[in-house]
């Protein structure tokens, strides 16, 4: 593995490249090599929790599915806080049972975020995507254990240069998401703000990589 996508909806099927690829219950892709699985706080649809719910599971013990996820707490969507808590601390509890980590959407709730990990003792990884925030906001989520992970947002806006370069070397991974841009463009403007290569942000991604998920590629 040259370079490792954390969280993209479009699999590219690059020999180069390890990306896990996000996967929904309802819309499950099998030949999508390696994936994430999870209810997304804007797709919660209340009658269909536990159908989805046991789908994840099943999917969890297969080893292809690298993390649970993504799934998490949007205060900006019109689903209740109440629901969507108890959908996500099912969810993280699942990736507990089943050791895997946990890719996180977070908008607004980071607060809400830290409480409910202290609150299910959570020791699992857990990994903010697509980070857009403030160096406080990162300082405290480094505080209490997550990973970080940039992409969209580091390539859109010049402001998070200073916040991706004050998370520690051994808490940070990269991604595309939704972009057009191609993972080799985060790699590149990451290596750019932190001074060193791409080969060595290749190096330091791909640690990262072994450490949380625990295999070998």
């Amino acid at each position: 593995m040259e370079l490792f996508n954390l969280h993209t909806h479009k699999w590219t099927n690059q020999p180069n490249v390890l990306e896990l690829v996000n996967q929904y219950p309802q819309e499950f892709d099998a030949t999508i090599p390696y994936y994430s699985i999870g209810i997304h706080p804007w797709f919660i649809v209340e009658e269909r929790i536990e159908t989805d719910l046991a789908i994840i599971e099943s999917k969890l013990q297969d080893a292809n599915c690298l993390a649970m996820g993504e799934c998490g707490l949007d205060k900006r969507i019109e689903i209740p806080m109440e629901l969507q808590q108890m959908v996500f601390e099912k969810q993280l509890l699942l990736a507990q049972k089943y050791q895997k980590p946990v890719v996180i959407h977070c908008v607004a709730a980071f607060q809400e975020l830290i409480a409910i990990k202290k609150k299910l003792n959570i020791s699992v990884p857990l990994i903010i995507h697509g980070f857009s925030k403030n160096i406080q906001v990162a300082k405290q989520l480094l505080e209490n254990g997550f990973y970080i992970s940039f992409g969209k947002y580091l390539l859109l806006n010049k402001e998070l240069e200073t916040v991706f370069k004050s998370v520690p070397d051994n808490r940070f991974f990269l991604e595309t998401d939704t972009v057009d841009e191609g993972i080799e463009a985060v790699y590149e403007l990451a290596a750019k703000y932190k001074g060193i290569s791409v080969k060595e942000v290749q190096e330091l991604v791909n640690n990262n990589f072994l450490e949380v998920f625990k295999i070998e590629y």
